[in-house]
């Protein structure tokens, strides 16, 4: 397991009405209220904070210019203020940060936009034409009020350019050095209520839903940028904007579906349609950038793309074509439909995510078509392939799982045939074949412990050489297998051999995948048991014997614990316990 860190963000995150803003300044203790923030929502929060209310300075900027934070903090100073309340975008969000940073103010901020911002310990400051950053805990608000009615008048291309902002928080914490698995959720979630609601919006402005799943997805962004590094696209977007004095959310707007194709992120394709049919500039250009602006600027051949606001190269977005092929199954009764939908969206995504190729594709053909070649009535490659890929024990746990009161289950394996011959108890399966003695003494009984008598057992195991019978064309009939009866006291006795560790067959394609992968091809020393009556469930298992080779790493993922069994005085005593065909 990867190792990893994670701290939750302290932030106190309400949704609700800006009518609780008074109250959310009590809570955090603040009674002289510096408030930041324009008229339009600003005069409302006036009326709401009251006698809390001792200065106002309306004149926030992006890039949160050092100059404009200068003049706040004098008014901070003058008024005797003892903590900030910001209505507004990430300019007002910004220079509340800005003032906490010098005073260690408390802040309340209230979002009317879909920056993100608010919820981070991220600072960025502009002077003399360059932006910086820092990170430190200082800045971040005590205090984040969300209300989605102080969006529904943001206009639409406002709403999209910030929303899109949002979502570039939750896209680089995707690729960011230090993201883990709480990251991964996150942004998952935030992309997701983002790229759903932004053409909601574009679409109906006042769709108060669609407004909450961006004020949502902002949200959800800002945790992520918190949590993690800013990577490639923060980066580019500060410089930008701080050196051309370009607009913020429109420069993260143009940039992110470059950066995306750039970071090679499979979804780069659908943001970029996203981004197109959002009423934003779509270009650098457009935001007032040159070609010669470009000169020796970081990553140029990205930012060159961006310039003419051609799409970037990236792979196609196969979505359309995926759903096409899952439509094509409404037809099919409920599970066979449930099982080609997830078949087709799992491979469909292996290829894209592994950006198969043709030659890798037709390789993978080559190698099954090889594998039904060489399967014969006596060897099954397939289910070795199954086997050594792990399928075969994880359908096993999933089949078998749900009756823990019993002997627990294991693969079949390839060499089990149907039908072996009939055989009184106490035969000896070896026949004189080489090999320590065994003697077997079995108990088949129910999960309440009573004995099941007639049930039928089959047996089958390698010789001492590691071969089945079937392996060896010049055995002439069943060797090493048989099946048997219980007696009416659910017992069964019969002598054989003590297995040995055996190799699969690995002269066939999953030989030469186990060679490429450097794997060895050895099964655990075993016997099979095939355990079957009406009314109960079959039991399909095998049993180790301790301390013999490669148990820790059998080829085919088949050895459990409670499976493994002394043989070492050369008897095997065992009870198996069944369960009824309902359980």
């Amino acid at each position: 397991m990867t190792s990893f860190s994670y701290a939750a963000n302290p932030v106190r995150v309400v949704f609700g009405s800006l009518d609780s803003l008074g109250e959310e300044a009590d809570r955090l203790g603040i009674g002289r209220v510096l408030l930041i923030g324009r008229p339009r929502h600003g005069d409302r929060a006036a009326q709401v904070l009251g006698a809390r209310l001792v200065a106002r300075f309306e004149d926030a900027a992006m890039h949160t210019p050092v100059d404009v934070t200068e003049r706040a903090l004098k008014v901070v100073a003058e008024h005797g203020v003892d903590g900030v309340v910001a209505v507004g975008g990430g300019s007002a969000t910004g220079l509340a940060k800005a003032i906490a940073l010098h005073t260690d103010l408390p802040q309340l901020v209230v979002p009317t936009t879909y920056a993100g911002s608010e919820l981070t310990a991220v600072l960025g400051q502009t002077a003399d034409g360059r932006k910086t950053t820092q990170k430190t805990p200082k800045v971040r608000p005590e205090t984040v009020l969300y209300d989605v009615d102080l969006t529904l008048g943001l206009p639409v291309p406002v709403s999209a350019a910030s929303g899109l902002n949002a979502l570039a928080h939750a896209v680089e914490a995707r690729y960011a050095p230090d993201a883990n698995p709480m990251t991964d959720l996150l942004a998952a979630e935030s992309i997701k209520l983002l790229m759903r609601a932004l053409p909601r919006i574009a679409a109906d402005p006042s769709d108060v839903d669609a407004r909450s799943d961006a004020q949502r997805g902002a949200w959800l962004a800002g945790l992520c940028l918190d949590a993690v590094q800013m990577g490639l696209h923060h980066h580019l977007c500060h410089h930008l904007g701080g050196k051309f004095g370009l607009p913020h959310a429109e420069t993260h707007a143009v940039l992110l579906p470059y950066v995306m194709a750039h970071q090679g992120l499979d979804d780069a394709a659908d943001v970029f349609e996203l981004a197109a049919s959002l009423p934003i500039p779509h270009s650098l250009a457009e935001l007032g950038l040159t070609e010669a602006d470009l000169d020796g600027e970081p990553e140029a051949d990205l930012l060159r793309q961006a310039l003419t606001g051609a799409r970037p190269a990236i792979r196609p977005s196969l979505k359309a074509l995926t759903k096409q092929v899952v439509d094509s199954f409404a037809g099919a009764p409920d599970r066979v439909r449930t099982l080609l939908t997830d078949l087709v969206e799992t491979l469909h995504g292996y290829a894209i995510r592994t950006d198969l190729t043709q030659d890798e594709w037709e390789y993978a053909i080559g190698f099954l078509t090889r594998a039904g070649h060489i399967t014969t009535d006596t060897r099954q490659e397939f289910i070795l392939l199954s086997d050594t890929l792990g399928v075969s024990s994880v359908v096993d746990v999933l089949t078998n799982s749900r009756t823990p009161d019993t002997t627990p289950s294991a693969v079949l394996g390839p060499f089990y045939v149907e039908g072996p011959p009939e055989t009184p108890q106490g035969a000896d399966l070896a026949e004189g074949l080489p090999g320590k003695p065994l003697a077997a003494d079995i108990l088949v009984t129910d999960t309440e412990d009573r004995p099941v008598a007639d049930a039928v057992v089959d047996v089958w195991q390698s010789n001492e050489d590691g071969f089945y019978d079937v392996q060896l064309p010049d055995v002439d009939g069943p060797v090493l297998r048989a099946r048997f009866r219980t007696d009416e006291n659910g017992r069964l006795r019969f002598r054989t051999i003590v297995p040995s560790a055996y190799p699969i067959p690995a002269d066939g394609p999953v030989g030469q995948m186990l060679d490429a992968v450097g794997r060895h091809p050895y099964r655990a020393p075993h016997v099979h048991f095939m355990i079957a009556k009406p009314g109960y469930r079959t039991l399909i298992t095998q049993l180790f014997v301790a301390g013999g080779d490669y148990l820790d790493s059998d080829t085919v993922f088949g050895v459990k614990d409670d499976l493994i069994v002394d043989f070492g005085d050369g008897r095997l005593d065992f009870t198996f316990r069944i369960s009824g065909s309902g359980a």
